[in-house]
């Protein structure tokens, strides 16, 4: 059932004698009536010309309140400062604390472009750091201080309307701040998409509070003449990848780093290569989730990821967010998507000694610092920037070869698919799918095209039935070791 009609019936203005407003007008829309008093004839004549204006413009008129939506959107027109806060209202139970970092840093950015040229405007900086805190709804932020507080008083008065934004000029201006650092200079092309998704889903809220009749972020609604930055891309540099040989070395590195602090990380940086894990996914492990038999490959199994994101994001004040896997919907615990990736003899060996020497905290986590706090990212890249500098040759630390920690991740994605282990297994393993997988690793599987080729070889010309010679046998050997699925005993 709609919501609006185009049938709209206006009538003349009628005079109530004795009435504080004796000036009424009365219009119908479909089948229902609406009326509207004003103290004088030119504001009824005023109001009602609006009316025959839209109605002859062929716009649509709401049942609920009798308007078109051009004057509805008027009445529903509020400062881009206040949408700001209603929308992170709205938006923040749902996201995720990540999430609610790129929110925040985002309308930093844009709400003081979104303003008026009014005097005494406080300096950029405190006005940014005054929006980080005023909009963040939790309860564990920091409230704004008496700079701030003033800053945000003036942004009060000067911040445009959300209607200012169906004006092409203030959207290009609103698209080139994103799409700059706060230093000026040109934003990466995944900074600028990130931002601009984050936008255009404040803007959306907006259409959707009929403050906006579309959202100016949308591709068909780009101001004319405004050209956006390249599309980020999101394919892994094949230099930046190591082998299983020279990832080995350096986990051997890492254990002379620091007095003690490197040894705690060989492991952690070996689920990284060895088992694809990201480093919020080695966070959470437990020793619950690890299936470590004496001999062969083991089994990592987890459902669960620790983020950095910071106390004013999280809802329990806590710096780490306990959540599910990366791109996957909230949920309870039993519910919760889990991955099950089989780790070589090699691995296994590494979480053995680190258990045998560490233990485990008493939630059940592998890794931790000193002091039994969740790993810090800037203390594991801290770690790696000394393992490199360690392991690698001058002309190696002058490449991007493992420049950083997740490279160890994409390594050990194309080291398995280097290996010829079909791109539908190691997706799963991966937490990716099967599209991204290929896409972000086109350039990184090299190498094979003697194993492509005899195998094509053996399926144009394949042998005959008393042929000894038929060409290379695709069958495993009877030798090789397949992942089994874990039993009670590997625990």
């Amino acid at each position: 059932m709609t919501d609006s009609s185009f049938e709209v019936r206006i009538w003349q203005i009628s005079k109530r004698p004795d009435a504080r407003a004796p000036w009424r007008l009365r219009w119908r829309v479909a089948t229902r009536r609406f009326s509207r008093a004003f103290t004088t004839r030119a504001l009824a004549d005023s109001f009602r010309a609006q009316l025959v204006e839209a109605s002859r413009a062929g716009e649509s008129f709401s049942l609920e309140t009798g308007l078109p939506y051009s004057i509805t959107r008027r009445y529903l027109d509020v400062s881009c400062y206040a949408h700001a806060r209603e929308f992170l209202q709205s938006a923040w139970p749902a996201s995720a604390a990540k999430s609610r970092v790129s929110l925040l840093e985002t309308l930093s950015v844009a709400l003081p472009v979104l303003t008026r040229d009014l005097a005494s405007a406080p300096d950029h900086d405190v006005l940014r750091l005054a929006l980080r805190h005023a909009l963040n709804p939790n309860p564990h932020a920091r409230p704004p201080d008496a700079a701030e507080l003033r800053a945000l008083a003036w942004l009060d008065r000067a911040s445009l309307p959300v209607s200012a934004l169906d004006d092409p000029e203030v959207v290009g201006e609103l698209l080139d701040a994103l799409s700059r650092k706060l230093d000026g200079s040109p934003a990466a092309p995944d900074y600028f998409s990130r931002r601009r998704r984050v936008m255009h889903r404040a803007l959306g809220y907006a259409v959707r509070k009929k403050r906006l009749a579309v959202n100016p972020l949308s591709k068909a609604n780009l101001p004319e003449g405004w050209t956006a930055p390249a599309a980020p891309e999101d394919i892994v540099d094949p230099r930046s990848v190591g082998g299983p040989d020279l990832v080995a070395d350096m986990l051997t590195v890492t254990s002379y780093v620091g007095r003690r602090q490197g040894a705690r990380f060989v492991a952690y940086f070996g689920c990284m290569f060895y088992a694809m894990m990201r480093p919020s996914e080695v966070t959470a492990l437990t020793r619950d989730g690890c299936h470590l038999p004496a001999e062969g490959w083991g089994r990592l199994i987890f459902a669960d990821a620790s983020p950095a994101a910071g106390k004013a994001f999280t809802d329990d004040g806590r710096v780490h967010e306990h959540r599910g896997l990366k791109g996957r919907a909230r949920q309870s615990v039993a519910r919760r998507a889990t991955r099950n990736v089989p780790i070589p003899p090699e691995l296994v060996t590494l979480l053995r000694e680190h258990i045998n020497r560490f233990g485990s905290a008493e939630d059940g986590r592998l890794f931790r610092s000193e002091n039994g706090s969740h790993i810090h990212p800037s203390t594991y890249r801290q770690v790696w920037a000394r393992t490199r500098t360690l392991a690698l040759t001058p002309a190696q630390l002058a490449t991007p070869l493992m420049r950083r920690p997740y490279d160890l991740r994409h390594s050990g994605i194309t080291w398995r698919l280097n290996a010829g282990v079909p791109p539908t297994e190691i997706a799963a393993w991966a937490g990716h799918s099967v599209e991204m997988l290929l896409r972000v690793y086109a350039r990184c599987v090299a190498g094979m095209e003697d194993v492509w080729i005899s195998r094509m070889e053996a399926t144009l010309r394949p042998p005959s039935a008393g042929d000894q010679d038929g060409g290379p046998d695709l069958r495993p050997a009877s030798g090789s070791q397949v992942p089994q699925e874990p039993r009670d005993d590997d625990r």
